[in-house]
């Protein structure tokens, strides 16, 4: 299936879609607020954290995304509005509701989210200030605008769209997302964050079905720390405004939407992993020859969040006992007699043991951006791929000093 990226758009790029970033006085001198909207409500599905620490936000939005309808989505940063009991919950039904009459919408059609520091209350008047700001700001060049408001300490902002043809000489469908994370990643969705629209015709339930397809192979396959954030949400909405027809499993049409959807995390979820707090360059990992897919994700996603291969990586150490030693701990079935790994297409170990090797094209291998490490398994057709970075002294540097 041929996929067309888009240069600019993100989250604005289908049809029917705008969006604003401003600031309204959370952080200093930077967009704190975003407004994502459609012009007409959509069928929506979404992800959310496994933490049973929830943000307010989180406990707002759920149940309005299994309702399976919405048409906005409201953001903050600066403040995660966690861990604030009922005037947490109160301040972000207040956000969503005070977003819904700017707009002249039914309030259970707005998502709310919040990202930034927990166990402080959310400075509602300065948001209830900045709402109709952002209204006004609405557009359909305001993508980038929402992908800046939405950061904490991401160095850059992350946004990507594509479009396809879902069968030939139907309407091309579009799909655009923005998202936001850095540090506290490692998700398992059941502070990292990602809003994505498109103009495809997809029933709720069907829309579900094809983000888990997608955040399984993506967003869930990436590391930076090792924390699981108390307000990760992955959430789309999918306004039909393309002019196809509906996309419905069990058809070529539902499997094509399906796998640019995954495409479009991917992308998505791999800039996360690059930008990871203190990061120097991308970790990929590659898993291949598990008896299973499962087996392949788990060994993966060992070796990607692992700080002693992470930190390995940053000194350029060909230390490969580190590696198959997450995959050993992560709950994947293997023969620990067969395994072999590289570093790049340079093998370092093979048939359970060490080879070897050149140790400067190691650590030159090692200095490239990004690091590919490849573990075959011998044992099956299982494969996966997970993303990770890393881990350099400036990560304890940013984290020592991220509230005060």
């Amino acid at each position: 299936m041929e996929l067309e990226w888009l240069d600019n758009g993100g989250i604005t790029a289908a049809k029917g879609f705008q969006a604003s970033g401003t600031h309204a006085g959370l952080k200093r001198n930077k967009k704190d607020l975003a407004l994502i909207f459609s012009e007409v409500p959509g069928a929506a599905a979404g992800v959310f954290t496994a933490n049973q620490v929830k943000g307010a936000p989180l406990l707002i939005s759920m149940p309005r995304v299994r309702a399976g309808r919405l048409q906005a989505m409201i953001i903050n940063s600066g403040n995660a509005n966690t861990c604030n009991g009922p005037a947490g919950l109160e301040d972000a039904q207040e956000m969503g509701r005070l977003t819904a009459e700017a707009l002249g919408i039914p309030e259970e059609t707005v998502l709310v989210s919040s990202t930034g520091v927990i166990g402080q209350r959310l400075p509602l008047a300065k948001i209830a200030a900045g709402i109709p700001e952002a209204v006004r700001r609405l557009s359909p060049a305001g993508g980038l605008d929402a992908a800046e408001a939405i950061m904490t300490t991401d160095t850059v902002p992350k946004q990507a769209a594509l479009r396809f043809a879902p069968a030939p000489g139907e309407p091309p469908v579009t799909i655009g997302g923005i998202a936001k994370g850095s540090g506290m990643i490692h998700p398992q969705m059941a502070t990292m964050l990602a809003f994505i629209g498109t103009d495809a015709y997809v029933a709720p339930p069907h829309l579900q079905e094809a983000l888990r397809f997608a955040v399984d192979r993506s967003f869930n396959m990436i590391s930076v720390d090792g924390d699981t954030s108390t307000n990760d949400m992955v959430v789309i909405l999918a306004n039909g405004q393309s002019g196809g027809a509906a996309l419905l499993p069990g058809t070529p049409r539902f499997d094509r939407f399906r796998e640019a959807l995954a495409a479009l995390c991917g992308r998505l979820a791999r800039a996360i992993a690059r930008d990871g707090e203190g990061a120097t360059r991308l970790l990929e990992v590659r898993v291949k020859g598990a008896r299973t897919e499962q087996d392949a994700r788990l060994a993966a996603r060992a070796i990607v969040a692992s700080n002693l291969v992470k930190t390995a990586v940053f000194g350029n150490d060909a230390n490969w006992g580190r590696i198959i030693c997450a995959a050993g701990y992560s709950g994947a079935a293997f023969d620990p007699n067969r395994f072999d790994v590289y570093l790049g297409d340079l093998p370092v170990a093979r048939d359970g043991g060490g080879l070897d090797f050149d140790e400067e094209q190691a650590s030159r291998l090692l200095a490239r951006d990004p690091v590919v490490i490849t573990v075959d398994l011998r044992g099956g057709e299982g494969t996966a791929t997970a993303w990770g970075c890393d881990f350099s002294y400036d990560y304890v540097r940013i984290n020592a000093n991220y509230r005060t």
